[in-house]
């Protein structure tokens, strides 16, 4: 064989050896998002739900709906109004927006919570234009944000408020249209989570200051493994390493800084890893883990709550941001949706929502907050 071939052997072989050249298909392309201004109200939370049961998802979000048109130059143009939500300074009491048919009449309704009304409430979806009816689920105390997750399995959510200072408890609902007080135990703080931590196959729930495990029969055990800070609401349970163990991924909702914690085990022993994701970024108060990009691999999408305690907050006076980070299996990319002022970039609000806004099979990101109501359309890249 020819020298000069067999060099090009030996350092094609070293190349492919140390990673330079791979057989991995090429990098995919990563979406484009274009935005769309729906309104400029400044409620803090959206939901995406089909009010009018035309198939197509429409827009909720304060006191008012926005209907999907379908027409592309009007969507959400025309709105309804549900409501009064009472104003306290620079918030309205509504801190969530969960769709879910709370009377079984076939059109969903909406579940939310206030921190100074200090209840959680449902607002009824008569399936005409109109004021929505508003029923109180129950007196709670200061809710800073609530979730929904089918705690007990059995393929329905329950409805969790967080309550920083008060015990941790959920909300089920029963056949009646009423919701039944379950009580988890231990104060909770600012944050919350849930997930499977130690693989029984039940859920948890995760708290600021430890972990509260499922022992089955509506019964917790509180595990004080760890002290997060003021999180986010919610705090991610995913197995990002595969090792079968789920980890932590958590935002500090009224400071800076993005994490993820590694659950590691030695010997029997569960100890958390801390790793960065971002330190440039504040008020990380809310977060979802899905794809958006359409490779099949879920990404992580939050971003710094425009004006979250008003002007009071660690870095309340930087530019605001919407991004969405890629992870390799070790390591988070950034990549940036919106970044600037109010107005050029984007507030979280205390929640977001997620969905096919256009029938395209991409996922769509609707962003609420104090600056107001925006769509970022997932467009081909």
């Amino acid at each position: 064989m020819p020298l000069a071939k067999v060099l090009y052997l030996l350092v094609l072989t070293s190349l492919l050896s140390t990673g330079w050249i791979s057989d991995r298909p090429a990098k995919q392309k990563l979406p484009r998002f274009s935005r769309y201004y729906v309104a400029s109200e400044s409620y803090e939370s959206v939901g995406i739900i089909d009010v009018n049961k035309d198939g197509r998802p429409d827009l909720v979000s304060g006191d008012f709906w926005y209907e999907n048109s379908a027409d592309p130059k009007a969507l959400f143009r025309k709105r309804y109004l549900i409501g009064n939500q009472k104003r306290y300074n620079q918030y309205y009491d509504d801190f969530s927006t969960i769709p879910l048919d709370v009377n079984r009449d076939g059109n969903l309704d909406v579940v939310t919570g206030g921190y100074w009304g200090g209840s959680l409430r449902w607002l009824e979806n008569p399936g005409k234009t109109g004021l929505w009816p508003i029923h109180t689920i129950a007196g709670v105390g200061a809710v800073e944000c609530t979730r929904a997750w089918d705690v007990d399995g059995d393929g329905v959510i329950e409805i969790v408020p967080n309550n920083p200072g008060k015990p941790l408890k959920y909300f089920k609902l029963e056949k009646d249209s009423t919701f039944r007080l379950v009580n988890v135990g231990s104060l909770q703080d600012h944050g919350l989570g849930f997930g499977d931590l130690n693989g029984d196959g039940k859920g948890d729930f995760i708290v600021s200051k430890g972990w509260l495990e499922n022992k089955g029969n509506e019964t917790w055990a509180m595990r004080a493994e760890f002290d997060l800070g003021t999180t986010s609401v919610p705090i991610l349970v995913v197995d990002l390493t595969g090792d079968g163990r789920n980890d932590l991924i958590v935002g500090q909702g009224h400071s800076y800084g993005l994490h993820w914690y590694e659950q590691v085990m030695t010997e029997g022993q569960r100890t958390w890893k801390k790793h960065s994701i971002d330190e440039s970024a504040s008020q990380y108060h809310t977060m979802e883990w899905a794809d958006i990009t359409g490779d099949g691999n879920p990404e992580l999408i939050t971003g710094k709550r425009f004006r979250a305690h008003n002007d009071t907050d660690p870095g309340c006076y930087d530019d605001v941001g919407l991004y969405y980070f890629t992870w390799d299996g070790k390591t988070f990319t950034k990549h940036t949706i919106a970044y600037g002022p109010a107005g050029v970039g984007k507030g979280t609000g205390i929640t977001f929502a997620l969905g096919d806004l256009r029938g395209t099979g991409r996922q769509d990101i609707v962003v609420a907050g104090k600056d107001g109501l925006t769509v970022f359309f997932n467009e081909k890249n």
